[in-house]
């Protein structure tokens, strides 16, 4: 049972992801029956250290020893350390996870992870900015660019910032049940369980043409989103063979044009969820989808939640 639990300061860290592992396990919620943790923030590099915020500094009075009785450890998010991370704060969370005990990383502290071997053979979570970096600089890792958090065994990452809300709630259902994690998700003022996944969240502009070859067919097919279209009517419009229409396409736009007018049609819909009162069944037929469960399959595989589900999370009200 989870009882222990220490979060770790570096210079750097960023104030709200270490505020969400305060705000989830730091708080004494005995006055409702929830579980109270022994909780303390520990430094590896002095009592007083900086943060990511311009003159905000953190202080503790526990120090690297700390960590040794703990059942989780998190590590918030961190700003870049081009000289690395204490060898003593690697090699004690090697020895957690020896142990027995859970990792938690919010946002970028999965590169301490990282650095500490733990993502070695392991999927994980990081924030969609970050998926190429971390990627490249830990190769035995798979980086998941779509998910809000990771439970790879005694290793638990999250995306950015906010989805470290989702990691320690899941932890906490993991370990006390759904009715305990609802409570606290109550009394924090947040959903106990997000539908889909961090796709939904991820700036992903069409990439631009490197010249105008086929720049007046993607014009056409902005505009004509919501008509049937094949390759060799595509084709014709540019004056080329389908198969040399199909090989230039992907040179210039870096994907194919099935891919190219699916994701085109899925921002298009993303925009009319988000700020109009149209039926699903209408965006779906305006967008190109034609009805309702097939934009709903093509929004599940590109952003990882349903239509009415991304309506839901990013609705703009509309005035009356």
């Amino acid at each position: 049972m989870l009882t222990n639990v220490a979060v770790v300061l570096l210079d750097g860290t960023h104030p709200f992801e270490l505020g969400v592992v305060c705000e989830v396990f730091g708080l004494d919620r005995s006055d409702a029956g929830l579980p109270v943790y022994d909780f303390a923030a520990v430094s590896f590099e002095g009592p007083t250290l900086s943060t990511h915020v311009p003159g905000m500094t953190v202080s503790t009075t526990h120090g690297p020893e700390r960590l040794e009785e703990a059942d989780l450890i998190a590590v918030p998010a961190v700003g870049y350390r081009r000289d690395g991370f204490p060898p003593e704060l690697l090699d004690a969370l090697r020895r957690a996870v020896d142990r027995g005990a859970r990792v938690l990383s919010v946002c970028g502290g999965v590169f301490v992870l990282g650095a500490a071997g733990l993502l070695d053979g392991r999927r994980c979570a990081v924030h969609w900015r970050y998926e190429r970096e971390l990627a490249a600089m830990y190769p035995r890792t798979r980086v998941d660019p779509d998910v809000l958090y990771v439970d790879e065994g005694p290793v638990i990452t999250s995306a950015g910032t906010a989805a470290g809300i989702d990691a320690c709630l899941h932890i906490v259902r993991t370990e006390h049940g759904s009715e305990v994690a609802n409570a606290i998700a109550r009394r924090m003022v947040v959903p106990p369980h997000r539908d889909g996944g961090q796709a939904q969240y991820v700036e992903r502009p069409l990439p631009a043409t490197r010249c105008d070859t086929v720049g007046g067919v993607l014009a056409w097919m902005e505009r004509h989103l919501g008509e049937p279209v094949t390759v060799e009517e595509l084709a014709a419009r540019a004056h080329m063979s389908p198969r040399t229409f199909a090989r230039r396409f992907q040179q210039e736009t870096g994907t194919t044009p099935y891919r190219w007018l699916l994701r085109q049609r899925v921002l298009f819909a993303q925009e009319l969820l988000e700020g109009t009162d149209e039926t699903v069944d209408a965006i779906a037929a305006r967008a190109g989808f034609g009805n309702a469960a097939a934009m709903r399959h093509q929004f599940m595989k590109a952003l990882g939640t349903t239509p009415n589900a991304f309506r839901r999370t990013f609705r703009v009200k509309l005035a009356s």
